[in-house]
């Protein structure tokens, strides 16, 4: 079935109109008109080449929100007219452990990525949600609950899964002292969810105008992270760091911020690598330096269901799609309160026209 979208031609070209086709819809899968989809990093990232491995022409979006618009015959969890999101991945082996589990983000043979592929099957490429509509197999297509406002939802896709994942898996508890470094797409939704679990939410950050909005966003407290005497007035005080910055820091004041048995979770991806941490503030408190990405389709189903119960979605500011190289340009100045997402009205409006 054609597709219209926006993609770039080569890493160097802006995104521009660009039209397709879709497989054909089979047994198991699921067609969905795009209603909102998320701007997202990634899709900056990968757009522009900056992380290898791109197939052009690339349609980015992987922060999906639609209506079913048809199912297939074994279809059995959605029927024409549900509001569904599709994240991250599209599909993955579904017989390795990690798929068995629940956790399809770290498939043995690797996930396929909402965009730029590869499929299982083929290894071809694939087009994400700066489109009109999409093709996706049940098992990927995750229910989106009443009262959710979808635009607000489409970010809960990548920018909430990433958050809500580590937070989960480290078990956060209500009083527990959670931190979060960074105040972004991914900062402000672990500010948000770790708050609505209850956690006492601290945020690290270095710009010091942002505390009365960390504040309205969950957190109890703001550190400056340059300030020397703030960090070290906060050492051994962290049960969980969540560090969603994405460009190089120095972790060692960060790691001595954590109590016995603390974690830090990285989920920014930096271009360049971290300064090694020293290994003794790691063995001093049994201090845990980790990494997350993601969530599976179980978790992720989860955390949308947690979000509605606690009227949780992204900060965002809509935007039409032809707007997308602007806001491109903003996102890497940090000039959004959190998230852009694109109403793909304004796709099928110039669709219409052209």
């Amino acid at each position: 079935m054609k597709a219209n979208a926006y993609a770039a031609q080569s890493a160097a070209t802006p995104l521009a109109p660009f039209s397709f086709e879709r497989r054909d819809p089979e047994a198991h899968d699921v067609c969905i008109e795009i209603l909102f989809c998320g701007v997202c990093h990634s899709d900056l990232h990968t757009a522009r080449g900056e992380w290898g491995g791109v197939l052009y022409p690339c349609v980015p979006g992987h922060e999906i929100i639609g209506r079913v618009t048809s199912v297939g015959v074994d279809v059995k969890k959605f029927k024409a007219g549900d509001v569904v999101g599709v994240g991250c991945m599209v599909d993955s082996c579904q017989v390795c452990t990690p798929c068995k589990a629940g956790l399809e983000q770290y498939c043995e043979k690797g996930n396929t990525g909402t965009y730029n592929g590869p499929t299982q099957e083929t290894g071809e490429n694939t087009y994400g949600g700066y489109s009109d509509k999409i093709v996706v197999r049940e098992e990927f297509v995750l229910r989106v609950p009443d009262g959710l406002d979808p635009a607000a939802a489409a970010p809960l896709l990548c920018a909430g899964i990433t958050t809500y994942s580590p937070l989960r898996h480290w078990n956060v508890q209500p009083g527990q002292k959670v931190g979060v470094v960074g105040l972004g797409g991914l900062g402000h939704m672990a500010l948000k969810l770790a708050h609505a679990m209850g956690a006492e939410v601290t945020l690290f950050t270095t710009s010091p105008g942002k505390e009365e909005d960390a504040k309205r966003l969950g957190a109890a407290q703001v550190v400056i992270s340059s300030d020397r005497a703030a960090m070290k007035a906060v050492r051994g005080a962290f049960d969980l760091i969540i560090n969603t910055v994405a460009v190089p820091l120095d972790l060692d004041p960060y790691l001595a911020a954590l109590a016995l048995n603390g974690a830090m979770v990285l989920v920014g991806a930096p271009a360049e690598p971290h300064k090694s941490p020293s290994v003794f503030p790691l063995l001093m408190k049994r201090r845990t330096l980790a990494g997350s990405m993601i969530g599976g389709i179980p978790e992720t189903q989860e955390m949308l269901d947690f979000c509605a119960e606690k009227g949780v979605v992204s900060d965002i500011e809509i935007i039409p799609i032809q707007y997308i190289e602007k806001a491109y340009e903003r996102m890497l100045k940090s000039d959004v309160r959190y998230r852009f997402v694109i109403d793909m009205q304004s796709l099928k409006a110039e669709a219409a026209a052209a």
